[in-house]
């Protein structure tokens, strides 16, 4: 969340970088509400002041065996109004507490300025363009023919978007959440077994609500949210926590399940793995000192490339212009892999800066060499989705009899080199 003093010293910038994310915020309600707020609280101060001054003056005249009738009468009207005063005070933070959740955070001078994704700049490619003599078939025949996912029975249980994977397909999910894992581990990330479901303060922290709140699964009778990304209870570890410098970077990763209502996405190709409503992910979360974060976002990058290299998938790395950027991020990477069967580009990955915006809705802290206590930067990004990441092995390594070749770092956890 961004401060209300920063808002109020560059209110411009804060105003023209939401316009950039195509967000359009209340800049003066805001700043009408936060000028009303700190006179009313400088009055309430100044009548606490003098009724504590009264109170000082009526213990000398009973001392004295003065009658203290005209100021016992004053000091309950100033409580009176110090009272009224306090409601309105409380009112007017949760007013503007709320307008303040719905500010984007503010994009980073290095991003492109740009409305949609084609203001979007590759910054490079990576991999071997898979090269076919024969006629390519697209991943929900391939996994069809080979018996890989069986998304008439899964929408039969869940409905659409929920795909059920059997026998090969399983254990190919499997392989790849384990190799990811593994993978992270030895590039000195934690591995954590987060919970699946997050109170509202969690999803509050990450920037998910209220912006997000129409494309989550809410359990309302126990006040439980469905994690979108296991970016939300892992960056949520740290909550209201003060770090030490000397701890910093922290580098976790987590698999989990991902449960997303994609409200938004009428319209869009919703075929097999495309778009679904449950996928797995295995996640990266990093806290980092301020100086440091955009030098760990690289890192970051590089790290969720490492797996595609070692996957041997053709994959570019995009960076996303200010109109594509999250609610919550300053500066974005996605990680894009070429799917030949469906002649596209499909993201894997993002990779994201949110600078403190995160931290200080989390009041997430740390302690410098010099004692001083300010907010970390927190980073995330993808290591990676599976559902693309599937659709790209299949049809990146398929052969004319329309078997899949597994990726030799794969083979070990899938037990087998071919798919068929």
């Amino acid at each position: 969340m961004i401060p209300i003093k920063e808002i109020r010293n560059d209110s411009d910038r804060i105003f023209q970088g939401a316009i950039q994310k195509g967000e359009e915020i209340e800049i003066k309600k805001i700043l009408n509400l936060d000028k009303e707020l700190r006179l009313l609280i400088k009055q309430t101060e100044n009548n606490k002041a003098e009724r504590n001054s009264i109170s000082q003056e009526i213990a000398k005249m009973k001392f004295e065996n003065n009658n203290p009738t005209n100021l016992i009468a004053d000091m309950k009207i100033l409580s009176s109004k110090i009272k009224t005063s306090d409601v309105r005070i409380s009112k007017l933070k949760e007013k503007l507490n709320t307008l303040l959740k719905w500010i984007p955070n503010i994009p980073h001078d290095s991003v492109p300025i740009g409305k949609d994704e084609r203001a979007n700049e590759v910054v490079r490619y990576g991999g071997r363009l898979p090269e076919k003599n024969f006629k390519i078939q697209n991943h929900t025949q391939l996994a069809d023919s080979l018996g890989l996912i069986d998304f008439s029975r899964g929408a039969k249980i869940s409905g659409s978007g929920f795909p059920l994977y059997t026998k090969q397909g399983a254990r190919l999910e499997r392989a790849l959440i384990n190799f990811m894992l593994n993978h992270n581990i030895k590039r000195n990330y934690t591995e954590i077994l987060t919970p699946f479901l997050t109170l509202s303060k969690s999803m509050e922290t990450t920037g998910q609500i209220p912006k997000l709140a129409e494309d989550m699964y809410h359990v309302e009778k126990d006040g439980l949210y469905l994690i979108p990304t296991a970016e939300v209870p892992l960056t949520n570890i740290h909550r209201e926590e003060i770090l030490q410098e000397l701890e910093l970077p922290i580098k976790y990763t987590a698999y989990s399940p991902c449960f997303r209502r994609e409200a938004g996405s009428y319209g869009k190709d919703t075929r097999g793995l495309l778009r679904i409503h449950q996928f797995n992910k295995v996640e990266m979360v990093k806290f980092v000192k301020p100086d440091d974060s955009y030098m760990e976002l690289e890192l970051l990058t590089e790290d969720a490339e490492s797996i595609l290299q070692a996957l041997g998938l053709h994959y570019r790395v995009v960076c996303l212009c200010t109109g594509d950027l999250s609610f919550a991020a300053a500066k974005c990477y996605d990680l894009e892999v070429w799917a030949p069967g469906e002649k596209r580009w499909l993201e894997v990955s993002s990779c994201s800066n949110f600078e403190s915006f995160q931290a200080r809705r989390g009041n997430i802290r740390y302690r410098d060499e010099n004692g001083l206590v300010q907010f970390l930067h927190t980073l995330n990004g993808s290591g990676l989705a599976t559902p693309r990441l599937m659709i790209g092995i299949l049809e990146s390594f398929q052969d004319k009899q329309g078997k899949v070749k597994i990726p030799s770092v794969l083979q070990p956890y899938f037990g087998g080199e071919v798919l068929q």
